[in-house]
């Protein structure tokens, strides 16, 4: 099973940092993405994208883990090349993550 298969996410960016929110789509698997998606988890899938820490904080009133990705964006929206300045496929890729 892929995350997608049970949650959305939302991408922000700060800078050279990316913020990506995990949202499951039935409150129920809160739970399961707490247990199984973890920074460390996160930052090996986005290998190779981001270069920094992952850092991950719970939301539990709105069912959400929140994780801050930092050196995502090439130095950032003002100063990188690369096609996706914002970080915003991050949140897909992420998304494409096994279960």
């Amino acid at each position: 099973m892929r995350l997608h298969e049970i949650a959305h996410c939302r991408a922000g960016d700060k800078g050279d940092t990316s913020i990506l929110s995990v949202f499951p789509l039935d409150d129920g698997d809160y739970d399961r993405l707490r247990r199984e998606l973890t920074a460390d988890r996160v930052r090996a899938h986005l290998a190779g994208q981001v270069r920094g820490e992952v850092t991950r904080c719970e939301l539990p009133l709105l069912k959400a883990l929140q994780f801050t990705c930092q050196r995502a964006l090439d130095g950032g929206v003002t100063t990188s090349l690369s096609l996706d300045t914002h970080g915003k496929t991050l949140s897909s890729r992420l998304l494409a993550l096994d279960l």
